[in-house]
């Protein structure tokens, strides 16, 4: 389609873009404002960008584009818990990198490491939100992430202190593949 409408969505925060519409933190929040956008503005296809934290087996800095997010807890891995509704969904029959979304940010290595196991890499507090919404309005979705941290002890340290570099890092990649023009600021 020539005239086809991208939206490039993010979580905002601390991952704003001037080029993106921010859509919130979380699970819900996201949810909320991308349903909003999907009703009143409808895009041909949904284009998510952001940080993700890596569960070991991706790199600080490791650029991934996938459409297949989970929303799985710690408390499933622990068996402690379960739920009626599906906790994995993909928009592509391919297997990719499995983004796991919670509104909490995993610290433990036993866990990252539970989460390996089940073929999930990494973690964004909002994909599983925006695959959602993009099933739901039959809007094709991709996910574009850099990996600014490891689901670790010092999780939170790794993303303040790497954040800036990997929306760079990311920038330059979004142009590479034409997603967007050359930015200034």
């Amino acid at each position: 389609m020539k005239n086809e409408k991208i939206a490039i969505i993010s979580s905002g925060n601390k991952e704003i873009f001037n080029f993106a519409i921010p859509i919130g933190i979380g699970l819900i929040d996201s949810a909320i404002n991308l349903t909003r956008l999907c009703l009143f503005d409808k895009p041909d296809m949904l284009i998510f960008i952001g940080s993700a934290g890596s569960y070991g087996k991706l790199n600080i800095f490791e650029l991934i584009e996938t459409s297949t997010a989970s929303n799985i807890e710690h408390c499933f891995l622990k068996k402690e818990c379960y739920t009626p509704i599906d906790n994995i969904i993909s928009l592509n029959v391919s297997r990719e990198t499995v983004i796991n979304s919670s509104n909490y940010i995993t610290q433990s290595k036993l866990i990252s490491k539970a989460y390996l196991k089940l073929n999930i890499d990494a973690e964004n507090m909002e994909f599983f939100s925006v695959v959602k919404v993009a099933k739901e309005f039959n809007i094709p979705v991709k996910g574009i992430f850099v990996i600014t941290n490891y689901c670790y002890e010092n999780a939170h340290k790794e993303y303040i202190k790497n954040i800036k570099k990997a929306k760079e890092k990311l920038i330059h990649y979004l142009i590479d593949k034409k997603i967007i023009k050359e930015i200034n600021g």
